[in-house]
């Protein structure tokens, strides 16, 4: 029997690593008992319990697994495409970003036809991760109601407005089950109204693909609007006369959440490191790393699709026959790195921007984002330069590194 006395449960301790806790990186051991990680000291003095399965991390570092936000596909497979098979896609790529340390993530739809979202929306559901893949946070819904100025990979035929106000939303999407981010162009007319009802369903408001200025800006995130989807692409740049939605980083106006949080992607090709590290001296505690990625993560370079469009990958993805990037194939693990490199801020914070703040947008610290005691059990292991090396859902471990990084042995 195990050793805290129920049958079939077991306690397992992680030693030898340092941990991410509490803004910093501390050297502790990790306890984990039916998925969730548990509080020690309760263990050993109220249960008077002990492990009964230690795991050696050879003194890796042990983060929350990484939240992507936005993510288009990967590994060949498109969310705003393959309507055919949505579940056997999902799932593919799912089990794909295990080895990229990506525990949960929103699948995202880019502006499409509205039969796409018919077909594709209902079959998204909200999944738990397992050793079969990353858990589904809901899904991510950029555009059709955008500027088509800033449409970037957007296709213009299917950009779309909600004048007759929320009714429009309602129309186009025809379900808003399982949906958790919404990105709008905030100076379309009816913009106060759709962000109010989507933010009283639950439902994270992003603005981007934007010619807004900042105080149309700040009108939506009054309204409850509290993301920005990949800051300084897809939208008017930085002047002092006017910052446009940059300028939302520094504004006196706050959501109702208290917080406006921004998504970048550090690709390399995307931002440039000057520009990672503005937005990071500037607000640090807003930013949140998100690939963006496209169907071409993960393939060797070729053609490929992006929703209604055709895709060119090289060391980039960009519409083929132009130059315009049409998101990233860069993964998670390594959009972490590029930061962590480019900004020099501390691991600690590197960590959080794919972790703790992700999981703050959408609410959910109670359940992911962090190693506090009593949330679920997914976490990742790194070495000192933040190479990825396991992967573990609710405590098992779901992809590991071929060279092999941890040894279990049992208690005796």
């Amino acid at each position: 029997m195990p050793s805290n006395g129920k049958v079939g449960t077991y306690i397992i301790r992680f030693t030898n690593c340092h941990i991410l806790r509490q803004h910093k990186i501390v050297k502790d051991d990790l306890w984990v008992r039916d998925g969730k990680f548990l509080d020690p000291n309760k263990l050993f003095f109220e249960e008077k319990g002990w492990s009964d399965v230690i795991v050696d991390c050879f003194g890796a570092t042990i983060s929350p697994g990484y939240i992507d936000l936005q993510i288009n596909g990967g590994f060949g497979i498109d969310f705003s495409l393959d309507t055919e098979n949505v579940e056997v896609g999902l799932q593919k790529v799912s089990k794909g970003l295990l080895s990229h340390g990506v525990t949960s993530f929103c699948p995202t739809i880019v502006t499409s036809p509205k039969e796409i979202y018919n077909k594709v929306l209902p079959h998204v559901q909200k999944t738990e991760g397992s050793e079969n893949g990353a858990g589904i946070l809901g899904v991510h819904l950029e555009g059709p109601f955008i500027n088509s100025e800033k449409r970037g990979a957007h296709p213009e035929e299917h950009l779309t407005r909600y004048d007759n106000g929320f009714s429009d939303v309602l129309s186009t999407y025809s379900t808003l089950n399982n949906i958790r981010i919404v990105t709008i162009a905030p100076e379309l007319l009816k913009s106060v109204e759709v962000t109010q009802e989507l933010v009283k369903r639950g439902i994270v408001v992003s603005v981007g693909h934007s010619m807004a200025s900042l105080a149309e800006g700040e009108v939506v995130v009054k309204a409850g609007a509290s993301f920005i989807t990949h800051l300084f692409n897809a939208m008017l740049p930085f002047h002092h006369r006017d910052p446009h939605l940059v300028g939302l980083l520094t504004s006196d106006q706050r959501p109702p959440s208290g917080e406006i949080y921004f998504g970048m992607i550090a690709d390399g090709a995307h931002s440039h490191p000057a520009a990672l590290r503005i937005a990071h001296k500037v607000h640090s505690e807003g930013l949140i790393l998100v690939t963006d990625a496209v169907p071409g993560l993960g393939l060797e370079p070729g053609f490929h699709t992006l929703g209604q469009l055709k895709v060119e990958i090289t060391n980039v993805a960009k519409i083929a026959g132009t130059d315009t990037l049409c998101g990233s194939i860069a993964p998670m693990n390594v959009c972490v790195k590029n930061f962590y490199e480019a900004t020099e801020c501390s691991k600690a914070d590197a960590l959080e921007s794919a972790t703790l703040r992700p999981a703050k947008l959408l609410g959910i610290t109670e359940q992911k984002g962090t190693l506090d005691h009593g949330t679920d059990a997914d976490f990742i292991l790194l070495d000192d330069n933040l190479n990825l090396l396991a992967t573990f859902i609710s405590g098992k471990k779901v992809w590991e590194i071929k060279t092999g990084t941890t040894t279990h042995s049992k208690c005796s």
